[in-house]
């Protein structure tokens, strides 16, 4: 069987190294938009290319007689790789452009759970012109949060009391935004706890994963600008310590909803991934978004611990009969922390070599970013670089390996040391249930 990987970031290493763990022996190929040396080393024929540029994707799955393709960043869904492969006789693991929509517009998002009474948003209105924002802001009576309609690499979302601080001077964005043509979303601020719960669906079934907790901000204790994400943990009972059972259950039942509802609306099955953003407050569980694809870096919590083989995952998401796998997870927990060039998200230090000789590979995986190979060095591009993930049946343990082998690391680079750790983990439970109580 010869398997379509399309994605060259750490997400997609991942998802290659978990392909290639199949007991079925499968051929990976790859159309990335750079070489990723960890994803080179696993395939048989690697295209780099433009991730936008469908056509050009489509041949080369043809031209490979790839078997199924599976997508994995947003770029590709949104340009409408999974119709052109769909055209030429590949199937995919990700949605067709029109529900990509699920993650490429807030507003459609927004409205689509509307339409079909999805009790799970907070209140919110867009806007293409100025007319009407300002009283909008005012009727909410709490702090607001701005966002811009498409997408935006992670970075697209500014909130008060963290990206701003006053009326004023998110109006003053807004103005800005509206001049650039952009749509706005604006939404009330939520206060809780944010966790991502990712499923994958078939159409019609869904298979959830562990839920996660991502860190968005660039620095320690929540500080700096949002980033795509600078790691994030997860615990061996598929929960968090923040989140109880009916957070869970009312997580996996918005996504179940919205895979409903998207089949209603269109007359087909989504298949792909269904990743909500989602935030544990007072009254319950509330959808901050959704992406159409696994999360970066969720994706190195949840597919390592997966004990099904998934290729047959894949191949039932294709089939429509994920209803007849029983979903298995090892029972341990997950730190995963990236490591980013001096100066990341906002003047990286592009081209810096970066030596992970030393690091211990039975002790942790690691997951090739924005990195590649000049000759016998690894050289760092302007995104985030490597991926190291732990992994222990306790979350300290799992999170002292991470550290034990990022001081291995040499090069001008810096991580969140604080990810994962005993007192921020407890300073985020505490902080939630001070809002249920």
């Amino acid at each position: 069987m010869k398997v379509l990987l399309v994605g060259s970031e750490a997400r997609a290493h991942c998802i290659a190294e978990t392909l290639k763990a199949s007991s079925k022996p499968i051929e990976l190929v790859c159309f990335g938009s750079s070489k990723n040396p960890g994803i080179l080393s696993l395939t048989s024929a690697y295209e780099v290319g433009d991730l936008s540029d469908v056509s050009r994707i489509s041949e080369f799955a043809k031209t490979q007689h790839a078997d199924f393709a599976v997508i994995s960043p947003e770029l590709p869904l949104s340009a409408g790789v999974v119709d052109e492969l769909m055209r030429v006789g590949v199937p995919s693991i990700g949605p067709t452009k029109d529900m990509a929509q699920l993650e490429t517009s807030k507003s459609f998002t927004r409205e689509l759970l509307d339409e079909y009474k999805i009790n799970s948003s907070p209140q919110y209105r867009y806007f293409l012109d100025f007319d009407g924002v300002e009283d909008f802001i005012d009727s909410l009576q709490t702090e607001f949060v701005i966002k811009l309609d498409g997408l935006e690499g992670g970075k697209g979302v500014l909130v008060q009391g963290d990206h701003f601080d006053t009326r004023e001077e998110g109006l003053k964005k807004i103005k800005e935004f509206l001049n650039q043509d952009k749509k706005v979303v604006i939404e009330e601020k939520l206060v809780g706890q944010e966790f991502s719960l990712m499923s994958l669906c078939d159409g019609e079934h869904l298979l959830h994963f562990p839920a996660v907790q991502d860190h968005k901000r660039a620095f320690a204790d929540d500080r700096g600008p949002n980033t795509g994400g600078m790691g994030s943990y997860s615990y061996p009972d598929g929960g968090l310590p923040f989140l109880n059972d009916e957070d869970i259950q009312s997580a996996r039942s918005i996504n179940q909803q919205t895979a409903t509802a998207l089949k209603k609306k269109f007359g087909k099955g989504y298949k792909g991934v269904l990743y909500g953003g989602f935030m544990a407050v007072k009254e319950g569980i509330r959808l901050i978004e959704y992406n159409a694809r696994f999360g970066d870096p969720e994706v190195m919590n949840i597919l390592p611990v997966l004990k099904n083989d998934f290729v047959q995952v894949c191949r039932s998401v294709l089939e429509g009969t994920l209803d007849a796998i029983k979903p298995e997870f090892e029972k341990v927990a997950t730190v995963c922390k990236y490591v980013v060039p001096k100066g990341y998200p906002v003047n990286p230090m592009k081209g810096e070599q970066i030596d992970i000789s030393e690091v211990d590979q039975s002790n942790v995986r690691v997951f090739y970013a924005s990195v590649e190979e000049r000759g016998s060095e690894l050289v760092m591009g302007a995104s985030r670089a490597i991926a190291i993930v732990g992994i222990d049946e306790d979350i300290t343990r799992a999170e002292k390996k991470v550290e034990e082998e990022i001081r291995k690391i040499k090069g001008p680079f810096y991580h969140r040391d604080d990810i994962g750790t005993k007192a921020l983990i407890d300073k985020r439970v505490k902080m939630l249930a001070e809002v249920r109580s």
